[in-house]
C-alpha cells in the first residue's frame, strides 16, 4: 500500500525453538481455521484485496532443496528473519540502537539473541506483546485449545523456551501482558473510533477487517476467541504513543515456565530466579482508541496504492513516454 519495496520483511521460524517441523507440540495448538493459520495467512479472505508484491519465498539454492531449478530472480527472494536482522544491524551508525516490538511467539528474537553475540549491544529496548500474570482472583490465560493450561498466554505458550531466553537476556523489556490487552479488546469501541475519523485507505481496510472478524465472532461459536487479536494492537500504539496513553508501569521480577502442555509458557513472579522487566498494568483506554484511529487517519502517511483493483488499473495503462525537447546550439 505504501508503494515501496525497500522495507525488508523476513520469513520467521514456523516451529518453537529447538523443535522439529512436524514434532512441535506447540505448533499443533493452533487450528487451521477459526482464526488460525488459514485465516491469518489470508487476513480472513481480505488479503486478496491488497496490492501485490513481486516478492515470493524461494530457497536461495532451490535445486539443493529438491526444486527442478534455481530461481530466475534471486533479487526477489524474500529473506529470512535472521537475514533481515543482519542487514539492519550492519547499517547501524556508531551510537545507534534498535527498538523492537514483538507481536507473536518470541522464537525469531530468541534466535537472534542466541546466535548473534553482538545483538544485545545493538538493541535499545524491547516491547513484548504477550505473557499473562495472573492476579489474586486467578484470572485465566487465553490458550483456548489447551484447556489444561489455565494460566498461559498464547504467544508465550507457543514457544516457552524462546520466551524464557528473551526474558533472561537482561535487555530492557516492557511486557504488554494479557490483562492490559483485555482492557482495549472491544470491537465496539475500536470500530466506533474508526468511524469518527477521516477515511484513508489504511483506515478503510482496518475497519473492513475488524468488522468482518466482529461479525464472525457474533455468528459462529468457533470464532468466540478472536477479540484477543484486537487487544494485541495495543503494542504498536504503546510503542509510538506511550506518553499520550498515561500508562501505569510497574517493575517485577519474572520468569517463564518451560514445561509441558499443562504449564508451559506460564509466568511466575518473585521466585528469586527471574529478571526485572517493566509491566504495563493500566492505561487511558479512551486515549488509546483516539490515538489508534488518528494514526490510521493521518493523510501524510496515507497509502500510495489503496488496493489490488487500483494496482490492476495502473498495470493496464500504457507507460508514459517521455518526450525530449530539442535544444538549439
Amino acid at each position: 500500500m505504501m508503494g515501496r519495496d525497500d522495507i525488508p520483511v523476513g520469513l520467521g521460524n514456523v516451529t518453537a525453538l529447538g523443535t522439529p517441523l512436524f514434532g512441535c507440540t506447540y505448533f499443533k495448538a493452533i487450528p487451521l481455521g477459526a482464526g488460525g493459520y488459514l485465516d491469518s495467512d489470508t487476513l480472513y479472505g481480505l488479503g486478496r484485496t491488497l496490492p501485490r508484491s513481486p516478492r515470493r519465498y524461494t530457497a536461495e539454492n532451490s535445486v539443493k532443496y529438491g526444486a527442478p531449478r534455481d530461481t530466475d530472480h534471486p533479487e526477489l527472494r524474500q529473506p529470512l528473519a535472521f537475514e533481515v536482522w543482519e542487514s539492519v544491524a550492519q547499517k547501524l551508525k556508531p551510537g545507534e540502537k534498535i527498538s523492537i516490538l514483538t507481536n507473536g511467539p518470541l522464537t525469531n528474537l530468541a534466535n537472534i539473541i542466541l546466535s548473534d553475540t553482538a545483538a544485545k549491544s545493538n538493541i535499545e529496548s524491547i516491547v513484548v506483546v504477550g505473557g499473562h500474570i495472573s492476579n489474586s482472583s486467578g484470572d485465566a490465560g487465553n490458550v483456548y485449545t489447551v484447556p489444561s493450561n489455565k494460566y498461559a498466554e498464547f504467544n508465550f505458550f507457543l514457544d516457552p523456551k524462546a520466551a524464557k531466553a528473551v526474558i533472561q537476556s537482561g535487555l530492557q523489556i516492557t511486557l504488554v501482558p494479557l490483562q492490559a490487552q483485555r482492557k482495549v479488546a472491544s470491537f465496539e469501541d475500536i470500530l466506533k473510533s474508526l468511524q469518527l475519523s477521516q477515511k484513508t485507505p489504511e483506515l478503510k481496510f482496518t475497519y473492513q477487517l475488524l468488522s468482518l472478524i466482529n461479525e464472525l465472532q457474533k455468528k459462529h461459536q468457533v470464532y468466540y476467541h478472536v477479540d484477543m487479536f484486537v487487544g494485541e494492537i495495543l503494542g504498536s500504539v504503546f510503542l509510538v504513543e506511550q506518553d499520550n496513553l498515561k500508562p501505569c508501569i510497574e517493575g517485577k521480577q519474572v520468569d517463564v515456565v518451560v514445561g509441558d502442555e499443562i504449564n508451559g509458557g506460564q509466568i511466575v513472579t518473585d521466585t528469586g530466579e527471574g529478571k526485572l522487566v517493566k509491566i504495563l498494568e493500566d492505561l487511558d483506554t479512551e486515549a488509546y482508541f483516539k490515538e489508534f484511529s488518528c494514526s490510521l487517519a493521518n493523510k501524510k502517511q496515507s497509502a500510495v496504492i489503496s488496493s489490488f483493483d487500483e494496482q490492476k488499473e495502473i498495470w493496464s495503462k500504457p507507460p508514459k513516454v517521455l518526450q525530449s525537447t530539442p535544444t538549439g546550439n
